[in-house]
């Protein structure tokens, strides 16, 4: 199992693909991360329809509408007060190692 640069309840951009190239490049927040897998699922990017049947009163089927998974290495994490794409550094506080910004040193959690 790999490690990932990203985690749960990151803020990311998404740096290729449709949404990164050319366009204007998506931020969002990772709802899923799948560490065997190096993949991620961010909030409102690489949505796709799931057509179901229904399944009673309960469920009565249709298009839904949802968030598929992409690769984690087409995301960056993203920092808030720089407001860029950043690389990860690390930086001990209090005897507890926190990821920083790259470019202002602002911690990322």
């Amino acid at each position: 199992m790999s490690k990932m640069h990203v985690k749960k309840g990151d803020t990311v951009m998404v740096i290729t693909g449709a949404e990164g190239n050319g366009k204007k490049a998506t931020v969002g927040k990772v709802m899923m991360a799948f560490p065997g897998e190096n993949r991620v699922i961010v909030e409102h990017v690489n949505m796709r329809y799931r057509h179901t049947k229904p399944r009673g009163q309960k469920d009565p089927g249709g298009r839904l509408e949802r968030e598929m998974p992409i690769s984690a290495s087409n995301v960056m994490l993203y920092c808030g007060k720089c407001k860029k794409p950043t690389r990860i550094a690390h930086k001990v506080v209090k005897n507890e190692k926190v990821r920083v910004c790259k470019h202002c040193g602002n911690d990322l959690g």
